[in-house]
């Protein structure tokens, strides 16, 4: 036994010798190539909730189906309060991932004790007129500030605007979310108002939607100062695209720097996307990673699926479950890209999460309806009762759909047997509002507090499991990848 223990050390001690003859500095996990490029990709389902995702599952692929994040290795429960608040909104959260501190609701990667002050408005009623003050807290450092300081590549993808609250909190530092003249300046290289912290170069990659922020008032824009910040960011050597055929002539691997703005506000809802017009998530995700895969240290990268969030508060569920089905993609197309140049993702970790939940419910004991198609509106049905088919019916003797909300614009005034005639044509309808407990106003429902999913795959993904605090996850993601 002894000889046996001895010959294995030997073994492993020539076995360590022969890594360092080879140059690779880390014996503990040889895996490991030093001199590779470490990247990250940092998926952000806004507002992407648990019964969200288990609703967008049975919407795409039937209930006993699996998303490409479900097939994630590694995985946790992420805690989503903010310093004020037991239900979050997106600037906090995101900014607790990104920064690793809590923060006030609408506040953008600051410290703690920074207060959100609503801006004020200019003569065109547009809250644009920034009222922080000089005294109001101060920023802290972002996974891609850190990024950057490394000389990493760095990227922002999003369906929303790029100066909304999840990407602005990768690359600026505000009081206010609605600030988003500031948050447009802070990603212009030299510019007034620029983010220094992101180094003489600034983000790689920046596309979504928000073409408004970035124009002045004479071309349509929000910009009350003139700038043109599309033309600036041109003159630093950005290649522009403002529609997919823009988009779809550029050649990523030729491309140092891209900037795509493909809507004013927000890019369209994946249901009603006109591919002529918008690229798809998953394509802007796999471009961004042709730029930023140029750079020999590596990348890091925020995809955000944002609009899920925004169908959420319109109570709009088809919506969602197709956006978070579109979110699903880009991970699924990240995933495969990764692959081609690192097989076993021992370079690259990909994190998968959300911001936080909303009131999305799943109602009843319904029979399985399997995936939603032409036909079958699956889990955007009425309820059906499991052993014998029948519409199931409320005390007021209507039927009810599987997918409700907490709070939402439609709430039956009084008894539902107004309803009587509710059926799966109305309930599967691309604009149905779904039906909510306590009535707000319209586009008004509300985030809710539940933990959040979050999935790892590569490198360092082990590191998460259990329940963890979102302000914890930019501690796990600052190891894995060096930062």
């Amino acid at each position: 036994m002894t000889m046996k223990r001895t010959s294995l050390c030997v073994a492993v001690l020539g076995a360590a010798l022969s890594l360092t003859v080879a140059g690779c500095s880390n014996i503990s996990n040889p895996s490991v190539i030093a001199d590779a490029p470490q990247n990250v990709i940092f998926f952000l389902g806004d507002g992407m909730g648990m019964t969200t995702m288990t609703a967008a599952r049975i919407y795409a692929v039937g209930e006993d189906g699996d998303l490409t994040m479900d097939t994630l290795p590694e995985t946790a429960f992420v805690k989503t309060f903010s310093n004020d608040a037991q239900v979050t909104d997106s600037a906090p959260s995101m900014s607790a991932y990104m920064t690793g501190v809590k923060m006030n609701n609408e506040v953008i990667s600051m410290t703690s004790d920074t207060q959100a002050i609503d801006p004020g408005t200019d003569a065109n009623g547009n809250k644009l007129v920034n009222n922080c003050g000089s005294k109001n807290g101060s920023s802290t450092p972002t996974l891609l500030e850190l990024a950057k300081v490394k000389g990493l590549a760095t990227g922002v993808v999003t369906t929303t605007r790029v100066t909304h609250a999840t990407p602005a909190a990768t690359y600026s530092h505000i009081c206010h979310r609605d600030l988003e003249n500031d948050i447009a300046a802070a990603a212009v290289p030299g510019g007034n108002g620029y983010n220094s912290a992101l180094g003489s170069t600034g983000l790689d990659v920046l596309m979504g939607g928000g073409r408004q922020f970035f124009t002045p008032f004479q071309n349509g824009g929000k910009r009350s100062d003139g700038r043109d910040l599309i033309a600036e960011m041109k003159a630093k050597n950005y290649a522009y695209a403002s529609n997919a055929t823009e988009f779809n002539a550029i050649d990523g691997t030729k491309t140092d720097r891209l900037l795509g703005l493909f809507t004013s506000s927000h890019m369209s809802y994946d249901l009603d996307r006109d591919p002529a017009k918008e690229p798809s998530l998953a394509d802007m995700t796999t471009k961004a990673m042709d730029v930023l895969s140029k750079n020999s240290k590596g990348y890091f990268l925020m995809v955000e699926g944002g609009r899920i969030d925004h169908a959420l508060h319109e109570t709009t569920a088809k919506k969602a479950l197709q956006d978070t089905l579109a979110f699903d993609n880009a991970i699924k197309a990240a995933i495969a890209k990764a692959r081609i140049s690192d097989p076993d993702l021992k370079n690259t970790l990909i994190v998968v999460t959300a911001d936080h939940d909303h009131t999305l419910v799943l109602n009843g004991y319904a029979k399985r309806t399997g995936k939603t198609a032409a036909g079958n509106p699956g889990v955007l049905g009425v309820v059906k009762n499991y052993v014998t088919g029948a519409v199931e019916k409320d005390l007021d003797g209507a039927p009810y759909s599987i997918i409700g909300f907490g709070t939402g614009e439609n709430r039956t005034q009084g008894n539902r047997s107004s309803m009587a005639s509710l059926d799966e044509n109305t309930t599967s309808a691309n604009t149905y509002h779904q039906e909510a407990v306590v009535r707000v106003a319209a586009g008004s429902e509300t985030h809710g507090g539940t933990d959040v999913f979050l999935g790892a795959i590569g490198k360092g993904s082990e590191t998460f499991l259990g329940t963890i605090d979102n302000t914890k996850v930019f501690g796990l993601v600052k190891t894995a990848a060096g930062l």
